[in-house]
């Protein structure tokens, strides 16, 4: 009755576990990437609110309470790409014609130059 030694390096990750870092993710979070990739900023934030509010309503299972928070991650991650990308062309924007770049605060109410 007894079972030979197995090396759990030797056994296959089990479907709702993610892959070590050494593997390739699988095939579905590749796409999740490249769904997420393809969001406008408007889009990524909606889900991301909205995988934030079922996460803090609770009353899910655990493997699906880490997908969603890896789903928040890449959302995340997604969207502050797209703020700095957007950073970028507000500064490009406002060159001063000398070529000297000036920061304007873009706060609600103020046109101050900093």
């Amino acid at each position: 009755m007894n079972e030979p030694a197995v090396d759990a390096a030797d056994q296959p990750a089990p479907p709702d576990q993610p892959a070590p870092p050494d593997q390739p993710a699988p095939p579905d979070q590749d796409a999740e990437r490249r769904r997420i990739a393809a969001l406008p900023f408007d889009g990524a934030l909606a889900e991301l609110q909205a995988v934030v509010a079922r996460l803090e309503a609770g009353n899910l299972p655990l493997e699906e309470s880490i997908a969603l928070y890896e789903q928040g991650v890449l959302l995340h991650e997604h969207c502050g790409r797209l703020l700095s990308q957007a950073e970028l062309r507000v500064q490009r924007l406002v060159e001063s014609a000398g070529g000297r770049l000036r920061t304007l605060d873009l706060s609600l109410g103020e046109d101050e130059e900093r």
